[in-house]
């Protein structure tokens, strides 16, 4: 199914989850039971319970930041289903989004950031305390999310759920559905495996096919030697139709993390580790005590991960910013320009609101992106099939079968834009009649709903 089609069917059971959700607040109401109120943030000490955004399933606010800490008997480990997800949608989850945590600190491992209208697949924390983070700017807000906690068995089966706590000396770890299924959009997994002291872990890739993208950004397995902390243990991710190396830990302590984005699946992969004595010779199986880059070919293009090389002299370095994604550097931390172009290396973010954007802008449009083509210094031409236009200005517009029109921007890391989305447009007009989107256009992944908001918009002075 396309990208369209799969946002179309989420949107449609969010709306059936909602209405299930009221109904049954009515009908617990009915019986004198009162539905949960949700607050902004909490502490919520408990066997298991609900966790929900503010005031749900009313619109939550916008500029908001809640936190919650989940906290669950000693001796268990945090299970967190979600119910309910309508956030804003946007590729890397820029502007509204929530994050999950393992513990009570965003200095520990990124469990995966989310948004749109997927629901996440199972999260498991690796101890008996899982945190929340949920952001929202001055644009579009959806209804928010509901979730279930449980506290579980760190020694349940791990083929239960997707990932868990692995005790055992050899093993496999697989992506939710194999091999009968594709994984699932929105999955977020993560397996800790500890063996004895003394030992390390070696992963072998049985098969391996997962969304292929330059920079690993939508679907990935990644590593982590221990896993305590979100940057520091990165060691390796990984995407696309060439199956990873052989990798050996440093040590006794291996976090193994999968995530799949909103849209495009695949058939996912199967992995076998074994526990090895530490000082093994595995000639075939890199060491991830340091860290490097290397390029794996995929059928798509190039995949970039990070393991170290051996040798005197190490190669060029390339760190990727990925917003978002688990074990991404923060802004501003080993970024690299692109050559020519010093745009690219701003965090990309949107300059205005929805409102401010409209009046400021030369054409406001919505349509589907139909092409992506590398210009020159690190920009992108963008060829857009119109499904409506709210202002125009010079922009010059084809005429046929469909109304089409063409657009250059001007770095082509921001905005983020995906062959096949719909999409709301705003930007300014060359003298050939090209629409130009500046690095911080305004840009979001366009819904039914935002039609009315732009008429509205074209309606009121600015």
């Amino acid at each position: 199914m396309d990208r369209p089609g799969c946002m179309l069917m989420a949107r449609s059971f969010l709306l059936y989850l909602s209405a299930a959700w009221l109904l049954a607040a009515t009908r617990a109401q009915q019986s004198n039971f009162t539905r949960p109120v949700f607050q902004c943030g909490g502490d919520l000490v408990s066997d298991s319970g609900f966790v929900g955004s503010e005031d749900f399933p009313s619109y939550y606010k916008p500029n908001s930041k809640c936190t919650w800490r989940i906290t669950v008997p000693e001796g268990n480990v945090v299970m967190l289903t979600f119910r309910v997800m309508d956030l804003e949608a946007d590729s890397l989850c820029r502007y509204d989004y929530l994050d999950a945590y393992n513990g009570h600190s965003n200095m520990k491992q990124k469990l995966g950031r989310f948004c749109g209208t997927f629901r996440p697949g199972a999260l498991i924390s690796t101890s008996n305390t899982l945190m929340l983070d949920m952001v929202s700017d001055d644009g579009n807000q959806g209804r928010g999310f509901v979730a279930y906690f449980s506290g579980i068995a760190p020694t349940a089966d791990e083929q239960q759920f997707c990932g868990g706590r692995i005790t055992k000396a050899q093993g496999e770890i697989t992506t939710p559905g194999w091999p009968m299924n594709k994984y699932p959009p929105g999955t977020s997994c993560s397996w800790l495996i500890t063996v004895d002291p003394g030992m390390v872990i070696m992963v072998r890739f049985d098969k391996f096919l997962l969304e292929a993208d330059t920079y690993c950004r939508f679907d990935y397995v990644a590593f982590f030697n221990g896993g305590e902390r979100d940057n520091s243990r990165l060691i390796g991710k990984f995407c696309g139709d060439r199956a990873p190396e052989p990798l050996v830990s440093n040590g006794n302590v291996l976090l193994v993390q999968f995530v799949s984005d909103l849209s495009v699946t695949s058939d996912g992969f199967l992995a076998s580790y074994t526990a090895v004595p530490h000082g093994t010779a595995v000639d075939s199986a890199p060491r991830l005590d340091r860290p490097v880059t290397r390029t794996t070919t995929t059928r798509a293009p190039t995949t970039t991960t990070t393991v170290k090389p051996r040798g005197p002299k190490p190669p060029r370095t390339r760190t990727r910013v990925t917003p978002g994604l688990i074990g991404a550097p923060r802004p501003g931390n080993g970024k690299r320009p692109v050559m020519g172009n010093p745009l690219c290396a701003k965090a990309c973010k949107r300059d205005g609101t929805i409102k401010t954007s409209y009046c400021a802008s030369e054409f406001v449009l919505t349509g589907k992106v139909t092409a992506l083509t590398p210009g020159p210094r690190g920009s992108v031409h963008v060829s857009v099939t119109l499904i409506r236009t709210y202002k125009e200005g010079r922009l010059s517009v084809t005429e046929g079968a469909a109304r089409t029109v063409k657009m250059v921007a001007q770095c082509r890391k921001c905005p983020v834009l995906r062959k096949g989305a719909d999409y709301i447009l705003m930007g300014g007009v060359d003298e050939d009649g090209r629409g130009t989107l500046s690095h911080g256009a305004f840009t979001a992944l366009y819904k039914t709903p935002h039609g009315k908001l732009l008429t509205s918009l074209g309606k009121q002075p600015c």
